[in-house]
């Protein structure tokens, strides 16, 4: 089960892959429509912690988390990825790992460190690859940040 946490009126789209489309992150550069997805809900709520600007943009907004099942056989698991991984901004080694991965379509579903919790996995879900249809996307719930947050 991974998760991806999102601004609810994003909640009936979020599993496309338009917002890495149009902006990119870590794994991929804009042009690319992948779908950032965390291995649990505490990640996916820290991976939003460490884009937000301002604190209160999480009490404004309405929040939503999408569960999806993914089957085994459909995540690629990399030995090795750019030594440049955890930089910040984003390499262009980093970010063209994932590019190419998609670009040649060798699984659904890669799983990459995340750089804001080590020791924890990030999924990128590729919506263009034929076997993303076998991922199991569930329904939306809400999801509210810790007033203890502001």
């Amino acid at each position: 089960m991974v998760w991806r946490l999102c601004a609810a009126k994003y909640a009936a789209t979020t599993h496309t892959g338009e917002g890495a489309r149009l902006y990119g992150g870590r794994w991929s550069p804009p042009g690319i429509a992948l779908v950032y997805t965390s291995e649990s809900r505490a990640l996916a709520a820290m991976e939003i912690l460490v884009h937000v600007d301002l604190p209160d943009r999480l009490f404004l907004n309405r929040w939503a988390i999408v569960p999806a099942e993914i089957p085994g056989d459909l995540i690629e698991r990399p030995q090795r990825v750019p030594p440049s991984w955890r930089d910040m901004p984003p390499s262009i080694a980093t970010r063209e790992f994932g590019a190419g991965w998609a670009r040649e379509q060798r699984s659904a579903v890669l799983r990459v460190p995340s750089a804001v919790v080590f020791g924890e996995f990030n999924y990128l879900l590729n919506p263009a690859h034929p076997d993303f249809r076998q991922v199991g996307i569930g329904r939306p719930e809400p999801f509210i940040f810790n007033p203890r947050l502001h």
